[in-house]
């Protein structure tokens, strides 16, 4: 009999022992999730500094290029060879009123000549590697053959005047591509917006030479790399006062006073190295 009682009392005691360690464990419970409630209460009441990566931007002229001024700033012998490439269609290759093509009035020699007054101990090849008639779907095809093989230190890209005739999404592909293969080699680039054009609507921003140009502007943002904005320049001209006609050997190709126009917006990306402040 005082088996049968001693063994009733253990069994009791275990009933009782696991109800409180149940209950103890609710307990538990309740807390961890009062805790919970009150960090996510705390952390919505709560301002929190937020990271937001900043807006896309076009590249700094005073510094995107700094590591290229640099090398041009060189003297003999520690200099060594600087290549920029003028990559794009009939403007870049100098073409005027067509077939007249007036080399040495168009933007790529007129950068050339501009950089050897900026920098006389540098030794600079500026390649043009333009195409009359070319679009950025026919210049991308070629660009790792004709442009990066070269080694360049700088890219011009400059192909919207004969990419209306392609649209904005063929061009957008084509420009990415070029963009993304020379980021890839670690080539420097500046993106051109297009010169004028007297068949276009410069006041319509619908007018597909401006929405080309606004590609362009946006490319240059997206990818972070240089932008020479000629057809901004080619407005503020005749915003001023001037007759767009005064920039054009015909409709559609600059003539020399155009050129200088472009050329200037360029050798904006090489400063002096005391420039830079």
């Amino acid at each position: 009999m005082s088996l049968m009682l001693n063994e009733s009392v253990v069994s009791k005691n275990q009933i009782i022992i696991s109800i409180s360690r149940m209950i103890c464990f609710r307990q538990l419970l309740a807390r961890m999730f009062m805790m919970a409630l009150a960090t996510t209460l705390t952390s919505c009441s709560t301002p929190r500094a937020i990271q937001i990566s900043a807006a896309p931007a076009i590249a700094d002229e005073r510094t995107y290029l700094a590591g290229v001024c640099a090398e041009l700033s060189k003297s003999w012998p520690a200099n060594r060879t600087v290549n920029i490439v003028c990559h794009g269609h009939s403007v870049p290759a100098g073409y005027a009123k067509t077939p007249a093509v007036r080399t040495f009035d168009a933007y790529p020699f007129l950068l050339h000549r501009g950089l050897n007054d900026r920098f006389p101990h540098a030794v600079v090849n500026v390649i043009v590697t333009a195409i009359g008639g070319e679009n950025s779907e026919q210049g991308a095809k070629r660009f790792a053959r004709d442009v990066v093989s070269l080694r360049p230190d700088v890219v011009t890209i400059d192909y919207s005047l004969n990419d209306r005739k392609i649209g904005l999404a063929r061009s957008e592909t084509a420009w990415r591509a070029m963009i993304e293969e020379a980021l890839a080699h670690h080539i420097k680039i500046i993106l051109l917006t297009p010169t004028g054009d007297l068949s276009a609507r410069l006041a319509d921003p619908n007018d597909p030479l401006n929405r080309h140009a606004e590609l362009v502007r946006r490319l240059a943002r997206e990818y972070h790399v240089g932008l020479a904005d000629s057809l901004a320049q080619f407005e503020n001209y005749a915003r001023n006062g001037g007759q767009l006609s005064d920039l054009m050997a015909q409709v559609n190709h600059p003539n020399r006073k155009g050129h200088e126009l472009v050329a200037a917006q360029l050798l904006n990306w090489f400063p002096l190295p005391h420039q830079k402040s």
